[in-house]
């Protein structure tokens, strides 16, 4: 397969096998060592580049997870490419130098880039845009400094030049790929997946590569037979109307985060602390659901917001109730050839609270993940839907203690009354991150804090009051 794509404004043209990351392909092939390895997991930053993409918009993301063939048609720049053809400094390269910033150096890379996509872009939230890398030496603050005092300068004509190029010949860079035998599909659509998926239903779905890019470097698992759904363009995007809220599987969290910032603040907080700028700009509402995992954080607040889920296989189309589709630990309702299309869920007034418990607050995988979605009037519980992850081996609702609270007005009283039904609810397990009491007790108290808010006390658990 010959994947083409531009790096630091330069044409390229490569023959590599499908699963080849850009980290290796950049340090072991072209030698832009710049780019550095550290967790090979996309949680340090170390390994960030910047992606722009045909429709010129630019994403930070982690080398380190990112499948050569996920480039194909788009441009990349390294740390090598952030400074001016003349050597000019960018002005997040001279802030970084001027607010003593790097010491080591080893990180520095990869918060350059991070730096550089957050200043062409306009963003201003400094902690939120580096959240994803990690620094040992300086503390964080002058590096912050410098993401404040490089955000008023303007952006060099250079880091638009990647755009250009691509508005003017991005579509025969896409139109040039040619598949050799052996290579991996790249369908450029859902009509296009759903004949090829049929015909090779044990194939392995790319979409991210934030959870399949790990079978590859902390596995090393061969991956076979392939498809990278990065092309399909139909399968990306949201869609509200009046009544309907519909995102398409290859939408990525971050455009779902953004989205539900103003209809559902509390699932967009949720989801900042999810992962990374970096993580969020490749992983996938679709990936997160299809994967089936007991932790993954959307499910929860999805099934509390009665999502529905449309799946794929061929020419026929089913919709499944969310909570519906997970079956057991790593079994979901979906057939071989099948795939997702997309989730939607009703347009409703926000009452939604979603609760992430993890040993960091930020970027870390969730011991419990609780969403609460009640319908309350004439302060009496008319309708609920609570539903968990990190209590069972899927995704699960609480449906006995739904039902203890229907009818009851929702107080502290009602809610400690209720608790009790947690233990019908769930027999949760001991591992790493938490002990089986240890879950079982904080659900409880998810429920109690959702009582205390919605009864309008405060109960912010990053505040610490006498």
């Amino acid at each position: 397969m010959t994947i083409r794509f531009l790096l630091n404004g330069e044409p390229q043209a490569v023959e590599a096998t499908p699963t080849t990351t850009l980290l290796d392909w950049l340090r072991e092939h072209v030698r832009l060592t710049g780019t550095k390895e550290g967790c090979n997991e996309g949680d340090c930053g170390a390994c960030t580049v910047m992606v722009t993409d045909p429709d010129g918009s630019a994403r930070s993301l982690n080398a380190c997870i990112l499948f050569l063939p996920q480039l194909h048609g788009r441009a990349v720049r390294t740390v090598e490419g952030i400074a001016a053809p003349d050597g000019t400094l960018h002005p997040v390269q001279q802030a970084m130098v001027d607010h003593h910033g790097s010491q080591c150096g080893f990180c520095t890379p990869g918060f350059i880039a991070a730096m550089a996509t957050a200043h062409l872009n306009g963003a201003t939230d400094h902690a939120d845009q580096i959240a994803g890398n990690l620094c040992r030496c300086t503390g964080y603050a002058p590096i912050l400094r410098a993401a404040e005092a490089a955000a008023g300068a303007p952006v060099p004509a250079h880091m638009r030049m990647d755009a250009e190029i691509l508005a003017a010949i991005g579509s025969e860079i896409a139109s040039e790929e040619r598949d050799d035998a052996g290579s991996p599909a790249t369908p450029t659509s859902a009509d296009e997946l759903a004949e090829w998926y049929t015909a090779n239903p044990d194939a392995t779905l790319i979409a991210g590569a934030t959870d399949v890019g790990l079978w590859v470097t902390k596995q090393l698992r061969d991956l076979k037979s392939v498809a990278f759904l990065n092309q399909c363009g139909d399968l990306r995007g949201i869609v509200a109307d009046s009544e309907t809220i519909r995102i398409g599987a290859m939408t990525n969290m971050e455009e779902v985060r953004a989205f539900f910032a103003d209809r559902h603040p509390g699932f967009a907080e949720m989801l900042r602390r999810y992962g990374s700028v970096q993580v969020r700009n490749a992983a996938t509402i679709g990936g997160n659901i299809a994967n089936g995992s007991p932790i993954g954080d959307s499910p929860p607040a999805l099934i509390a917001l009665g999502a529905t889920l449309h799946l794929r296989k061929g020419t026929t189309r089913r919709n499944v109730p969310l909570e519906n589709f997970f079956l057991d630990y790593g079994k979901q309702d979906r057939a071989p050839g099948e795939f997702v299309e997309a989730v939607s869920l009703p347009v409703q007034p926000d009452t939604l609270r979603v609760y992430k418990l993890s040993k960091r607050f930020d970027q870390d995988i969730s011991a419990v993940c609780g969403a609460f979605n009640l319908t309350i009037s004439d302060g009496v519980v008319q309708s609920a839907r609570i539903a968990f992850g990190g209590m069972a081996g899927v995704p699960k609702r609480a449906s006995t203690v739904e039902a203890a609270l229907i009818g009851q007005p929702l107080s502290e009283a009602s809610a400690r009354a209720a608790l009790p039904a947690f233990g019908d609810d769930f027999t949760p397990m001991s591992d790493m991150r938490a002990s089986a009491a240890y879950r079982l007790e904080t659900a409880r108290n998810m429920l109690l804090r959702y009582a205390a808010e919605v009864s309008g006390a405060k109960a912010n658990v990053l505040e610490v009051r006498p």
